[in-house]
């Protein structure tokens, strides 16, 4: 073998080496996507990842209180007074716990399930502090301390 061969294949596997490495630095400086969350009514859903989120970590109360202002960013979905509304949530959230906010206040105790089922006149009523027709639900994921926060707007739908 020649040395310009050599040369040649020395250059080709430095570039291949550099070109992986350039690859692997790029997937590295992505974001890994959260959890996501999912709100269910008849044929309708929207689903979001976190609006808050620390790789699984504590929150403190100043990073819940910023995320809970992120209200511009929240999906909605329509919601009949009779229809009954589930939410879906990764299992790596149930794992850890979680419990449904209804305007920042608790309004279920915690669970590990994936899912649950909630009438959706509970969205709107004045006896669970829920009355008007628009209110923001939000899933918090965690028992003892927040370590996610994902939310959606229930609007109540006219019919």
């Amino acid at each position: 073998m020649t040395s310009l061969q050599s040369r040649s294949r020395r250059r080709r596997a430095v570039a291949v080496a550099g070109a992986v490495s350039a690859g692997l630095l790029v997937l590295s400086a992505c974001d890994k996507p959260t959890p996501v969350a999912t709100v269910t009514v008849g044929d309708s859903s929207v689903n979001s990842e976190a609006v808050c989120w620390n790789d699984g970590k504590t929150l403190d109360a100043q990073s819940l209180a910023k995320c809970a202002k992120k209200a511009g960013d929240i999906k909605s979905i329509d919601v009949d007074q009779d229809s009954t509304v589930r939410i879906g949530v990764d299992p790596k959230i149930a794992d850890e716990g979680w419990t449904l906010l209804v305007n920042g206040r608790q309004f279920t105790d915690a669970s590990k399930k994936t899912y649950r089922t909630i009438p959706s006149s509970a969205f709107f009523n004045a006896q669970y502090g829920t009355q008007g027709n628009t209110n923001t639900v939000s899933v918090q994921m965690g028992e003892k301390a927040a370590k996610g926060l994902w939310s959606f707007k229930v609007k109540k739908s006219d019919s």
